[in-house]
C-alpha cells in the first residue's frame, strides 16, 4: 500500500504565484529579487497556516536558482533547483527554534555562516518558531543578524511577534501575514478536489474554510477527514454532521417565526436543535451571524461582506427582503446582550428562550409605538367631533395589561422581556385588553404642567412603596432630592457608579410612575454622579480617624506629648 500524503504537503505551493492569499507578501519579494534588493533577514510573522514558511521556502529555492524566469520564479531544472527539491541542497538550512534555543545551537549556527556557499549564490537560513529562542539565544544571534556576510540570508517565520525583543525586530525586515480569505480558501479546495477526482458541494467547500479559521492548512486537514468519512462524493449534509455545524435552515425558519410573533414554534425549534446535541451557546453565535448576514444583505454596498456559498447567499437575499433594517438591528442588540450575559446565567435555556420571545416580540412593542405617535398627533389638533382614540401604552418595556379574565391561554410580560406578547392564538385577547387599558387613561393628557411640588410629592409615594421590598434603592432615592429642569426633566445626584447601575436597572419603572402620578409622559430621569467633600474626607482606619481628630483640635496632640501617652491602633 502506497504511503499516504495529506493534501498539505502534497499541494503545498512551489512557487510564488501558487500561494493563496497574499499577494502583496510575494508580489514585493519578487520585486526584491528582481532589482537585486534583498534585505540580510526577513521576519515572517502571522497566525497559523497562512504560508510562512512555504514562502521562506520559496524565497531560498528562488534566490539561489541559477535560471530564473522573466516571471521571478525558480526554473526548476538547475542543480540548486534540483537538489532544493530532492531536500539534498546545502545551502538552505531550515532550524526549529522550538527544539534548538539555546544558545549553544545559535553558536553552531554562527560558526556555519563563516563557511560560503559551494554551490549557489546564498546560504539561506530559515528557523522557525523563532518566538522560542531563549534571552541569552537572541543575543547571542544579534551581532551576526546585524552583519552577515554578503552571501548570508536569514529567514524568521512565528506565529508570535510580540515575544521577538526589539532588538531582533530592528535588524529584519518585517512581513504580515493576515488570514486567508473563505473565497480564496474556498477555491484552493475546489482545486484540490478536482485534482483528486472528488465531487465537492460548493456550499460544503465554504463550511470548511469557514471552519478554518483563514488558516489553508487546517482546511485541507479538515478537507481530508471529510473525504474519509464521505469518500469522493462531499456533501453539504456530510460536512455539517461530521463537522458538528447547525444547519442554516434551523436560522432561516427561526427568523420565520420572528416575523410572524410566533413564539411557540421558535421554542418548539430550540428544543430541537437542543435534544440534536448541539450547545445553547453555539445556537446563539449562530443566530447572531445569521441576523447580521440579513442586515449586510439589505444594501448592495455591503453585501459583498457576506462570506457563505452562493446558494445561500440567495437565500439571505429573499429572507432579507422581509426583514426591516430596525427590527434586525433590534435583534442584533438583544443576541450581543444575551451573549454577554450567558456564561454568567445559572439557567442557560431559559436565557436563550427569552431571547426567542424578546425578538419575536419586537414588532408588536413597534406597533405599539406608532399607535402612540398618532396618539400625540391627535391630541395636539383641535378635534370636531370625538375620535377613537388609538391604544397608549406608557414608555415603560414591560406594560402590565390588566384583566380579570382571559379565555385563551398567553404568554404575560415578565422582567426581562420588552414589550408585552402573546402567543399567536391570543393575540386579539391582547388588543382587547390594551383597548380596555386606554379606557381608563383616556383623562391623562399628556400635555399638563409639572412643578418642582409634583414631582417630589410623586417621587415620595414611589419610595414609601419601595421601601420595605428594595431597601438599596430606597437609600439611593431618598438622599437627595430629585430636582425639576427644563424639558420636564428631572435631576437625581448619586454619589457612584454603583448606585447608577442600580437606578438604571429601575430606570423604566421609576419613569412610568413618576409620569402616571403627574400626568405628564414627556417626563426624563436623568442622574449625575457627584462626589461630595464630606464623603471624599471619609476616614476608615483608626490612625485615620485620630489623625482627623487632630486637625479639628490640635490640643489633642499637645495633651498626648505632655502625658507622654501611647495610643495603641
Amino acid at each position: 500500500m502506497d504511503n499516504f500524503i495529506v493534501s498539505a504537503r502534497k499541494y503545498r505551493p512551489v512557487t510564488f504565484d501558487t500561494v493563496v492569499g497574499q499577494a502583496s507578501i510575494t508580489g514585493t519579494l519578487k520585486n526584491a529579487i528582481k532589482n537585486n534588493q534583498l534585505a540580510q533577514a526577513f521576519l515572517f510573522c502571522g497566525p497559523r497556516g497562512v504560508g510562512k514558511t512555504t514562502c521562506a521556502r520559496i524565497l531560498a529555492k528562488t534566490i539561489n536558482c541559477q535560471n530564473i524566469t522573466s516571471n521571478i520564479e525558480a526554473c526548476d531544472k538547475c542543480e540548486s533547483c534540483i537538489s532544493f527539491n530532492n531536500s539534498a541542497s546545502f545551502n538552505i538550512y531550515e532550524l526549529d527554534a522550538a527544539s534548538n534555543n539555546s544558545v549553544d545551537d545559535i553558536r553552531n549556527l554562527v560558526d556555519q555562516v563563516r563557511i560560503p556557499p559551494q554551490v549557489g549564490k546564498y546560504k539561506v537560513y530559515i528557523i522557525d518558531e523563532v518566538h522560542m529562542l531563549s534571552a541569552s539565544a537572541f543575543n547571542a544571534f544579534l551581532k551576526t543578524l546585524e552583519e552577515p556576510p554578503s552571501y548570508a540570508k536569514f529567514i524568521l517565520a512565528t506565529t508570535e511577534k510580540h515575544k521577538i525583543i526589539p532588538t531582533i525586530l530592528s535588524r529584519c525586515q518585517i512581513f504580515d501575514f493576515k488570514r486567508i480569505l473563505i473565497d480564496d480558501i474556498s477555491k484552493h479546495l475546489a482545486y484540490v478536489a478536482e485534482k483528486e477526482n472528488i465531487t465537492a458541494d460548493p456550499t460544503a467547500l465554504h463550511i470548511i474554510a469557514q471552519k478554518a479559521d483563514g488558516a489553508l492548512r487546517d482546511a485541507l486537514s479538515i478537507f481530508d477527514q471529510l473525504v474519509s468519512f464521505a469518500g469522493n462524493n462531499l456533501t453539504y449534509n456530510a460536512v455539517i454532521e461530521n463537522l458538528n455545524v447547525l444547519d442554516y435552515d434551523y436560522y432561516f425558519k427561526v427568523t420565520d417565526n420572528f416575523l410572524q410573533n410566533d413564539i411557540p414554534s421558535a421554542l418548539i425549534l430550540l428544543n430541537e436543535i437542543i435534544e440534536k446535541g448541539f450547545d445553547g451557546q453555539h445556537f446563539l453565535i449562530g443566530l447572531g451571524e445569521h441576523l447580521r448576514n440579513l442586515l449586510v444583505c439589505k444594501d448592495a454596498v455591503t453585501i459583498s461582506l457576506l462570506e457563505v456559498g452562493e446558494d445561500i447567499k440567495g437565500k439571505y437575499k429573499v429572507q432579507s427582503q422581509t426583514c426591516a433594517a430596525p427590527f434586525l438591528i433590534k435583534a442584533l442588540e438583544l443576541c450581543n446582550q444575551c451573549d454577554i450575559n450567558y456564561k454568567s446565567s445559572n439557567n442557560k435555556r431559559l436565557s436563550i428562550e427569552i431571547l426567542l420571545m424578546q425578538i419575536a416580540s419586537i414588532s408588536l412593542n413597534s406597533n405599539t409605538t406608532e399607535q402612540n405617535i398618532n396618539k400625540k398627533q391627535e391630541i395636539t389638533q383641535p378635534a370636531s367631533a370625538p375620535k377613537a382614540i388609538p391604544v397608549t401604552h406608557t414608555s415603560a418595556p414591560n406594560p402590565v395589561l390588566n384583566t380579570p379574565q382571559v379565555s385563551k391561554p398567553s404568554l404575560t410580560s415578565t422582567p426581562g422581556i420588552t414589550g408585552s406578547f402573546s402567543v399567536k392564538d391570543s393575540l386579539s385577547d391582547v388588543k382587547k385588553e390594551t383597548k380596555e387599558t386606554e379606557s381608563q387613561n383616556n383623562d391623562v393628557s399628556e400635555q399638563d404642567v409639572i412643578t418642582q411640588e409634583i414631582i417630589e410629592k410623586a417621587w415620595n409615594e414611589y419610595t414609601t412603596s419601595i421601601s420595605d421590598t428594595s431597601k438599596l434603592l430606597y437609600v439611593t432615592l431618598t438622599k437627595n432630592k430629585p430636582v425639576l429642569k427644563d424639558n420636564n426633566t428631572i435631576e437625581l445626584e448619586i454619589d457612584n457608579r454603583v448606585q447608577e447601575e442600580e437606578i438604571k436597572a429601575r430606570k423604566s419603572e421609576i419613569m412610568d410612575y413618576l409620569r402616571k402620578s403627574a400626568k405628564n409622559y414627556s417626563i426624563q430621569l436623568e442622574t449625575v454622579i457627584v462626589q461630595s467633600q464630606e464623603k471624599s474626607g471619609m476616614v476608615y482606619t483608626d490612625t485615620d480617624k485620630y489623625n482627623k481628630m487632630v486637625e479639628k483640635n490640635p490640643e489633642l496632640q499637645k495633651m498626648k506629648d505632655e502625658l507622654n501617652l501611647e495610643i495603641e491602633f
